[in-house]
């Protein structure tokens, strides 16, 4: 099998769309940048603990009410609990809505699949977003 390099990746263009779609991602789940750049590195590792979260988010912009929110709207869940004698702590993964998520935004990058268009467009913000969406759709195509 051959080694990836750093040119087979920029030959792909993976990051070309990606604030677009990261934008896109955000809005249509109700996440903020900060958030969903935390849920792709917590899917990378697979399994963590509440110590591994932490870690996580010393990069990102505080937010204390973070880790209760993720848990409560359904993206990170308990995958282990603990029972106070031989698990000492519970063990979380993120939510099978979470890895679809992530799933979507690699296949956009790939251009296996387009961005839908916001249904939403109350905010000059929106207009523009849907403007970028219908561009990189285009170009992601050829």
């Amino acid at each position: 099998m051959r080694k990836l390099t750093s040119g087979d990746l920029k030959d792909l263009n993976l990051l070309k769309h990606y604030r677009i779609i990261r934008k896109w991602a955000c809005k249509t789940c109700n996440l903020n940048d900060a958030d969903l750049e935390l849920l792709i590195y917590l899917e990378a590792i697979d399994l963590f603990t509440k110590q591994d979260f932490k870690n996580g988010t010393y990069s990102y912009s505080w937010d204390n009410r973070r880790w209760n929110r993720l848990l409560k709207e359904g993206w990170i869940v308990v995958w282990r609990t603990r029972n106070r004698t031989t698990q000492k702590y519970n063990i979380y993964k993120v939510s099978f809505k979470c890895k679809q998520l992530i799933s979507r935004m690699y296949r956009i990058m790939l251009g296996e699949e387009d961005m839908p268009n916001l249904k939403k467009k109350n905010k000059y913000s929106d207009k523009v977003l849907d403007v970028s969406i219908d561009l990189a759709n285009k170009k992601i195509l050829t």
